[in-house]
């Protein structure tokens, strides 16, 4: 991946210790950084048991009176200050094309986008959704419409589920379509999709349909960040197909269905969040393929 080029966000909040320090260079490789955001919501979900839903929405009820506890008191970076260490850097870039892309997007549709913030914070901190912590790893909340990324996550990701065993570049990419997928969740916020979904779930009162939502939710996601993956190829031909065919690679390895026969032995369908392997392949690669808002209309989908 070739994002030296990309422009640099100026809605990077840096809340790590030191306001930059400890974010070293970019992992990469196979003992480096990197997965796609198209399993990194599902793969939290399953891991630490926190309802989907609630990082979509808000997680107090995961915290409960913890909240001061786990507050980070580091300093916090000045509005419009970028970070100045490599992670930091790359996290600027991306969200930046990001920024770029649904400005034209939805530009072209007469509406005004608004971008989101992102806070790169170490270990704990403060969220509109409550307290937010590196065990929850990378969310949207729309509460306050900010990205909440702590990057250490990657590596334990990377390290233990070997989600990335490309190149530097690669791993690098799958790093970048974090960002991309939780600004999905963003833009599915502006639409209102997020808050029409969220009626139907507490509506329905069943955990079947709730799950079954959320499924369209995340592949929605998963699509959206194929759509700015390619208005950004199409301005900078910033990822070649060793970039894509490592973050394909990253969503096989870890869709629900893996997921869950990994840890059970087993798979049961009723259950899935996010979506299996091959349903977040696809989304993603729709997305990627035409560019467009309406092609990632899952809701409407007979199959997904």
């Amino acid at each position: 991946m070739r994002w030296e080029d990309l422009r640099r966000s100026e809605n990077v909040e840096d809340r790590r210790v030191g306001g930059g320090g400890g974010g070293g260079p970019l992992p990469g490789g196979a003992a480096g950084l990197g997965i796609g955001g198209m399993i990194v919501v599902g793969l939290i979900s399953y891991i630490t048991g926190i309802n989907p839903a609630i990082l979509l929405g808000g997680y107090d009820a995961v915290t409960g009176g913890s909240q001061r506890r786990v507050e980070q008191q580091a300093p916090q970076s000045r509005p419009g200050e970028r970070p100045a260490d490599q992670m930091g850097d790359f996290v600027a870039a991306v969200l930046g094309s990001t920024e770029d892309a649904w400005q034209k997007i939805f530009q072209e549709a007469g509406r005004r986008y608004q971008a989101p913030g992102l806070v790169m914070f170490q270990r704990a901190t403060r969220s509109g959704c409550g307290a937010a912590q590196s065990a929850m790893g990378p969310f949207y909340c729309p509460n306050d419409n900010k990205v909440y990324l702590d990057t250490s996550f990657f590596r334990e990701i990377t390290t233990r589920f070997r989600g990335c065993s490309g190149d530097e570049n690669a791993c690098r990419f799958a790093y970048a379509y974090v960002v991309a997928h939780e600004v999905g969740h963003h833009v599915q916020n502006q639409m209102g999709v997020l808050q029409r979904v969220q009626q139907a779930q507490r509506a329905s009162g069943n955990e079947t349909e709730s799950n079954a939502l959320q499924v369209r939710v995340e592949l929605q996601a998963d699509c959206f960040a194929g759509v700015w993956a390619y208005h950004t190829q199409q301005r900078y031909r910033f990822i070649d197909e060793n970039d894509v065919r490592a973050a394909l690679q990253t969503a096989a390895a870890i869709g629900d269905d893996m997921l869950q026969r990994r840890s059970q032995g087993y798979v049961v369908p009723d259950s899935f969040t996010h979506g299996s392997s091959a349903q977040r392949q696809r989304w993603f690669t729709t997305g990627l393929r035409s560019g467009q808002i309406s092609s990632c209309n899952t809701f409407q989908a007979r199959e997904l």
